[in-house]
């Protein structure tokens, strides 16, 4: 049996999906967060032992009269597929909105079953309401269902009785309204009204409300305050900076500590091992090449696992869905709308689905505007990068992950605005979104999500992470004529020579030094890589203890490790997060902006933007604290003013210019 699982958004619709299947998918709190449909078997606990019954979890729908990019898909599905059994996720505490889309799949001719879900808040929220009248009405089968209620879930069983039942059934039409035979446009919005007016009718047959939906409750008075136009901001940056203190400062270093031992134990374990007659150069490639550099980056999962977990219980609470309507009055400013900030916020955990997020926004320019700017936002594979330079240079200070992501969002609103004068678009952007209601946070769903992306983190690191080092320990190890590179000569490396050029074009950022600069070009394939290349190369294997690096508060003693002060880390911390992704993300990008010249155009604004901010970070930085501008301001300053100059060019090109291709700019 193939079942498609379908309803509105917040109708706890992909929470039913993995009740009933055992997996765990992203459960979100927005519209758009299933951008493709998921499969999965319902589990052998709610079916016979021989019985395979297929459920697919499609992207939340309003409408069969697709609006939006998810809701082609569902549509698409269940019209060309033949699912045996349509399962309609109703929200039990919002009925009037989610019948409307009950309605048009019960003239499909497919057999339906309502799942009447978040039935443990009915009573809650003073509502009475008729199951048995519902079902009557709509003339399919309506199971009362509690899919967050752990186990089998209530009302679980009967609904797979209820799928079994129907199959095979002949649905009986609940109007005869079918808006694909209107001969006109108002003929159609005619006989949409009449399909209103039969729901209202069905709702007030079988719901009675002891509050009316028109008197303020504690939700709407926490949302006045939560995601006011003015206090919002604020809240969101005190928010923000408690999750970091958590993660970075309090919580996270705690459990890095005894992390790190176990990874120092396991390196002592492997070097006991090894015979004494081992060659050398391949007892540094496994300890300090493949071990030390991987452990390192090890090192910052507890960090990083604390802070996803924070961001899931946000996610969770409902929280997030309030930072994209605050945001909303900011991105209208330059041409996107707050649908814009859900790919952004998605871009926190990886930048990837993030970027894939882009298309369920219809307007082209704003989708590919969208797709370019995402990959600003702070990912988890930059995190290490964060956790390593608030660690060592700024003694676990919260305000530098949490400026970060501040610096981010400004980054976003004024390069959108730059791009919206580049592409001359003066098109207006219109946002409506459900708000999810506030709910006590599952610590459950927070440790899976935790777990699921701590997982990828561990997995990369196990892989591309581990080649990458490992070449280059061996590239730091020879030389050109293939033999060991002397201890007081580390320059005449393989790869100091490849990064010695580079390092020269850094040098107006305060790390004009090979080994950064090696390490900046392998964060291009991995941002991860960042941390484990400078283990590497200077030999560190513990970036968590400030003992080993012999750290003092005011950061003198970093120097003889790294070679630069606080003010070049901040510098090189900036470069790193605002450069281009790594190469998965740029795949992503090019498939999502569907044009090379967009592409080419991205990735330069993203190296150039880098460049920019970390440049004024250095010398701005050092002019502050030493009285004096840092090494390389002039050639610095002609590198950014060539930039500034042709970002003013196209803004003010003339109009006979073409950017875009015709195509673009009628779709936009």
């Amino acid at each position: 049996m193939k079942i498609a699982l379908a309803g509105n958004p917040n109708s706890g619709k992909t929470t039913l999906f993995n009740s009933l299947s055992g997996k765990i998918e992203h459960v979100g709190n927005w519209p758009g967060v299933t951008v493709e449909r998921k499969e999965g078997r319902i589990r052998k606990a709610l079916t016979d032992r021989n019985e395979y019954m297929a459920i697919v979890d499609l992207p939340g729908a309003y409408s069969m009269s697709p609006y939006t990019e998810e809701e082609s898909i569902t549509r698409e599905f269940v019209q060309t597929e033949n699912p045996d059994v349509i399962l309609n996720v109703v929200d039990a505490t919002n009925l009037s909105r989610s019948l409307f889309f009950t309605t048009q799949l019960l003239e499909l001719g497919i057999p339906v079953v309502v799942a009447l879900n978040k039935a443990d808040l009915i009573s809650k929220r003073g509502i009475v309401l008729d199951a048995f009248q519902l079902s009557e009405r709509l003339s399919c089968p309506v199971i009362e269902t509690v899919a967050t209620s752990g186990g089998v879930g209530r009302g679980l069983i009967d609904l797979v009785d209820a799928l079994r039942q129907v199959e095979g059934t002949k649905q009986k039409k609940v109007l005869s309204v079918n808006v694909s035979d209107a001969h006109s446009k108002q003929e159609a919005v005619e006989l949409e009204k009449k399909r209103y007016e039969k729901v209202n009718e069905i709702v007030a047959s079988v719901e009675r409300r002891a509050v009316s939906s028109h008197k303020q409750t504690l939700q709407d008075t926490i949302d006045r305050v939560v995601a006011h136009k003015w206090l919002g901001i604020p809240i969101f940056v005190g928010i923000i900076y408690l999750v970091f203190s958590i993660s970075q400062a309090w919580v996270g270093p705690f459990l890095a500590d005894i992390f790190v031992s176990w990874i120092d134990a396991f390196y002592a374990w492997v070097e006991g091992l090894l015979p004494e007659t081992v060659s050398p150069v391949l007892s540094a490639l496994l300890l300090d090449g493949i071990i030390g550099g991987v452990g390192a980056l090890i090192g910052f999962l507890p960090l990083i696992m604390v802070l996803f977990f924070s961001l899931a219980i946000l996610e969770d609470v409902g929280y997030m869905a309030r930072v994209a309507v605050v945001m909303d009055r900011f991105f209208k400013k330059i041409g996107l709308s707050g649908k814009s900030i859900i790919p952004m916020i998605v871009s926190t955990g990886c930048a990837i689905p993030g970027i894939m997020a882009t298309r369920t926004i219809r307007n082209v320019r704003q989708r590919r505007t969208t797709a370019m700017l995402s990959p600003f936002m702070p990912c988890g594979a930059k995190l290490p990068i964060i956790a390593l330079f608030s660690g060592i240079f700024f003694a676990d200070a919260s305000w530098v992950g949490t400026s970060m992501y501040l610096l981010a969002i400004a980054v976003v609103i004024v390069s959108g605005l730059i791009i919206r004068k580049i592409t001359g678009d003066t098109s207006q952007s219109y946002f409506i979104m459900e708000l999810p209601e506030y709910r006590i946070p599952s610590i459950k769903r927070a440790t899976v999500s935790m777990l699921h992306r701590g997982k990828a983190f561990i997995v990369k690191a196990g892989t591309i992470i581990l080649v990458c080092n490992a070449i280059v320990h061996i590239l730091q190890t020879f030389t050109w004529d293939f033999s060991v590179v002397l201890e007081n000569a580390p320059e005449t490396s393989i790869l100091a020579t490849l990064a010695s050029p580079l390092a020269f074009i850094f040098i107006p950022l305060g790390f004009g030094i090979w080994q950064f600069a090696a390490a900046a070009v392998t964060g291009f394939i991995a941002k991860e890589n960042v941390v484990g290349t400078l283990a590497v190369t200077f030999a560190v294997t513990n970036f968590i203890s400030v003992d080993e690096l012999a750290l003092v508060a005011d950061g003198s003693q970093v120097m003889n490790v790294f070679g630069i002060g606080s003010v070049a880390a901040l510098s090189y911390l900036v470069f790193n997060l605002f450069t281009p992704p790594c190469f998965a993300a740029i795949g992503a990008m090019n498939a999502e902006l569907e044009s090379k010249k967009w592409l080419f155009g991205a990735i330069g604004y993203q190296l150039a933007t880098g460049y920019v901010l970390s440049f004024f970070v250095y010398q701005v930085g050092t002019l502050i604290t030493t009285g004096s501008l840092g090494g390389g301001f002039i050639g610095g300053l002609i590198a950014i003013s060539v930039f500034a100059g042709f970002i003013i060019y196209l803004i003010n090109r003339p109009k006979g210019s073409v950017i875009l291709s015709k195509r673009v700019h009628m779709e936009a």
